[in-house]
């Protein structure tokens, strides 16, 4: 069970997520002080450490919209967050997978901050209200890119003779 610590809308754009004038930060261990730069009090409690690994930001349809900046999912894969949204813009979704970002797809979610949500195999609880959404299973190739930690380390054990997920 995880705790909602940032809820957002629809159509929120990667700019929200990684504002543009931070684009020369392109290092994943540099990007995460960045995250939603322009909300100060949520970056100044991702800097602070104030939010656990694991927390959850909940989204509407089309998150991750407006370009391709890999910065935007590198950034929140910095603080272990898990995004659950109705919806991911496609660019934001392939490089949430080559990062190893936490997805989760919930085309029916409602929940604010505060709420608690588990999160099982084929639905999210929402806890605080008492209500469950069912969630769109993320093909299998996708999560075994997001279970072993992004794009890199998945192909690293590939080519170690690993086996897959």
């Amino acid at each position: 069970m995880a705790r909602v610590v940032l809820a957002l809308g629809d159509d929120i754009s990667t700019d929200i997520i990684y504002p543009g004038r931070y684009m020369a930060t392109v290092l994943p261990g540099e990007t995460p002080q960045y995250a939603f730069a322009d909300n100060t009090d949520f970056n100044a409690r991702l800097r602070k450490g104030d939010v656990p690994a694991g927390s959850i930001v909940v989204a509407g349809r089309n998150l991750g919209c407006g370009s391709s900046r890999e910065q935007a999912a590198s950034c929140l894969k910095g603080h272990e967050l898990v995004v659950v949204a109705r919806h991911f813009a496609r660019i934001f979704l392939q490089n949430a997978i080559n990062v190893g970002l936490r997805l989760v797809i919930c085309p029916e979610i409602e929940a604010a901050e505060g709420d608690e949500l588990e999160i099982s195999a084929d639905s999210v609880r929402n806890v605080t209200r008492a209500k469950s959404f069912r969630l769109e299973p993320m093909p299998p190739a996708r999560q075994a890119i997001i279970d072993a930690g992004g794009l890199i380390p998945y192909t690293r054990s590939l080519l170690q003779g690993s086996p897959r997920s």
